[in-house]
């Protein structure tokens, strides 16, 4: 491979050297690369620039001038205030940062400072600014009018002057450069209606116009996508050579049946996700494909007649479940459904009978038991199958990638993967996160279900809470209580589970049965009072967000969260979803008092019952980086440059790029894709090496 500048250090960029070098770290940049991708994090027009003689009190405006003097002024009553004299051809203005003297030793005599913030009328015209940028120290050239003003991402050790000096020095070499990570062609990117890398790269530092950056984001948030993308569809190309898949065969004995005796009818939804499914299974190609729902809207049914079409085809077809529970609960509700066609259901967990698991392994391992429910039971030394055909994943965030994949090893025909995930989150999302597997989505409720209604109740109206939740119990109902904490915290002023637990027991709910559930506890008692719960023995369950995906309790009518605002809003819906589920109306109360924005939030699950809607405010809201966090462990994509939300059109098009590369050269192996082969090593080599992609 042939030596490539833009992967030197960044100490022998000009201007740099090893000790400001250390310093660059703090921002990210490490290589000449790394340089040329830290691109500007604001941008201002000079056209919006007020010369100072013309600014108004009252106005909200953006200036720019030099420091003809600073200093720090005490006040009366103790608050020191940075002030610097900002000055232009126009005249002079006091700018003012009160509680932040520690800026004397930031802004220098001299220096060329952009600020923005609203003028007001204290001794004088002064602005207090939201934001301020040094373009520049004594003796830099002053930026012309006409121009676009930029502000880099910068830090204490390397600030925007050094940056912006780096940059004056080396932009152009770097820019030289870039044609080294180009990867598309002349005719790819006419094709694509992309722009070069460089030109690209060039509107993001130095746009002439305020539409140049967005035009050179969506270049680099193409690029970031396409290399996800490619990932992804290597991984689904690998796993399908690795081992040919199932062709099953429907033959209507079984799945017709059972769609004679459902007591109703399929949601369209429903059907379209069950034609998807059934033409993947009937096809060698091995299924990989996940299948997103709300609460309610039918996903066993679905992994039901999928699982009927995999016997019906003369194999075996397996349920993996997160708990013991759960397994039971789908065990019970797959027999009650497949018994007037003649079909066994078996259930596998670590707690059966050394009896029962005999028998089971044994049917398994005879071909006579053709479904099986389980834990990671099914997974164990042991378990062996005549010829499983299908693997279906209840909440597949709860098991690792290889633990969905052990099922399909030493197989001669890989088992087709059913994925199932009761976790809304955008369309976008799910194909960044999940690209390696094809998207179903169940985004239909079926008819006449009771909508949960959601209330908000600020702290104060907490006994008023208490005394509904009260009622509700008395009328023969259930109630949980989630608290964001286990215990109490002496850095967070939050109520906690376990204390609240003994206050609710002792003071508000005396003369009711009381369970306190959460992660602290272990995994046999937190069963043994699911178990309490789901029996009626618990009248109000305080809990933790453990009970985020747990159990059907028909029963249960009330969810009250405390400290609602402590939630994103998909662990909210999630919690929601915990009720709702039998014939009685049901109440999901969200106890907060949200500051500046909090409320907003909230009133968005208050006023909406779609899950996926609320998946996608919550990702506008919360941004996608703390989303990928908090679904994936580890997965993050690192996505800088593509906004999920704003370019679900980029990933559209990146995917099938994608796919269309990885079916026609799998190994990147021509001459033309060298670029593209070294650039996903250097983003996702340790991916690749876990998938045992070359």
């Amino acid at each position: 491979m042939k030596y490539l500048h833009l992967d030197q250090p960044a100490q022998f960029l000009k201007g740099v050297g090893p000790k400001r070098a250390e310093a660059l770290v703090s921002v990210g940049i490490g290589t000449a690369r790394d340089a040329l991708y830290h691109v500007p994090r604001r941008y201002d027009d000079a056209s919006t620039v007020t010369p100072i003689g013309s600014l108004e009190v009252g106005v909200d405006a953006t200036c720019l001038g030099q420091v003809r003097s600073k200093g720090v002024i005490p006040t009366r009553k103790g608050l020191r205030v940075f002030q610097a004299v900002l000055q232009d051809d126009s005249g002079m203005i006091t700018v003012a940062w009160p509680g932040q003297p520690w800026l004397e030793r930031k802004i220098r005599e001299g220096d060329t400072l952009l600020v923005q913030g609203p003028v007001r009328f204290f001794h004088g015209r002064q602005i207090q600014p939201r934001e301020f940028t040094v373009l520049g120290r004594e003796g830099d050239a002053t930026p012309d009018g006409g121009t676009i003003f930029v502000t880099y991402p910068a830090s204490e050790a390397v600030p925007q002057w050094v940056l912006r000096g780096i940059f004056e020095k080396n932009l152009d070499q770097l820019i030289g450069w870039a044609d080294e990570d180009e990867f598309l062609s002349p005719e790819g990117r006419a094709r694509l209606g992309m722009p070069p890398l460089s030109s690209a790269l060039t509107w993001m530092h130095r746009p002439e116009t305020l539409a140049d950056p967005e035009g050179g984001r969506r270049r680099l948030a193409f690029d970031e996508l396409f290399f996800l993308q490619v990932l992804q569809a290597l991984i689904r190309t690998r796993q399908a050579e690795a081992q040919p898949g199932i062709a099953h065969t429907r033959t209507n004995s079984y799945v017709r049946p059972l769609y004679g005796t459902l007591p109703f009818d399929l949601t369209e939804a429903q059907a379209r996700v069950l034609r998807e499914i059934y033409a993947d299974m009937e096809s060698d190609a091995r299924m990989n494909r996940l299948v997103q729902g709300d609460v309610g809207s039918g996903k066993t049914v679905v992994a039901l007649f999928s699982m009927l079409l995999a016997v019906e085809g003369g194999s075996q077809a397996a349920l993996m479940a997160p708990t013991e529970l759960l397994a039971e609960q789908h065990a019970r509700t797959l027999r009650a459904m497949v018994e007037p066609l003649g079909l066994e259901v078996a259930l596998l967990t670590g707690s059966r009978s050394a009896a029962d698991r005999r028998a089971a392994l044994g049917g398994l391992a005879a071909g006579r038991l053709r479904l099986v429910v389980g834990t990671h039971a099914l997974i164990q030394d042991g378990v062996t199958f005549e010829r499983l055909g299908l693997v279906v994943v209840d909440e597949q965030h709860r098991f690792g990638v290889r633990q969905r994949m052990a099922l399909a090893e030493g197989r001669e025909r890989a088992p087709d993967v059913l994925i199932m995930s009761a976790t809304p989150i955008p369309r976008s999302l799910a194909m960044a996160l999940y690209g390696e597997l094809d998207l179903s989505l169940l985004d239909e409720l079926p008819p006449g279900r009771t909508p949960v209604t959601t209330a908000l109740r600020r702290s104060d109206a907490r006994a008023s809470v208490h005394a509904f939740v009260d009622a509700e119990v008395e009328s023969g109902r259930q109630a949980y209580i989630v608290y964001p904490l286990v215990s109490e915290s002496d850095k967070i002023d939050l109520r906690a589970a376990t204390e609240e637990y003994e206050w609710l027991s002792s003071e508000v709910f005396p003369h009711r049965r009381l369970g306190l559930l959460h992660g602290q506890l272990g995994a046999d008692e937190k069963d043994a009072i699911m178990r309490s719960f789901l029996a009626g023995d618990v009248d109000i369950l305080v809990a933790t967000t453990v009970i985020e995906v747990g159990i059907d309790v028909a029963n249960a009518s009330v969810m009250v969260i405390e400290h609602a605002e402590r939630f994103g809003l998909s662990q909210l819906h999630q919690l929601r979803g915990r009720v709702g589920r039998g014939a009685a109306a049901s109440h999901c109360i969200l106890i907060a008092d949200p500051g500046d924005g909090a409320a907003e939030r909230l009133k968005v699950l208050r006023d909406t019952a779609d899950g996926f809607e609320v998946a996608r405010a919550d990702l506008a809201i919360r941004g996608q980086g703390d989303f990928f966090g908090a679904q994936q462990h580890g997965r993050d994509p690192q996505l800088r440059f593509a906004d999920l939300l704003r370019d679900e059109d980029l990933l559209l098009v990146a995917r099938e790029e994608a796919r269309e590369l990885a079916a026609t050269d799998p190994e990147l192996a021509r001459p033309e894709h060298e670029g593209i082969r070294r650039q996903l090593h250097g983003r996702y080599r340790e991916r690749l090496e876990m998938y045992g992609v070359g």
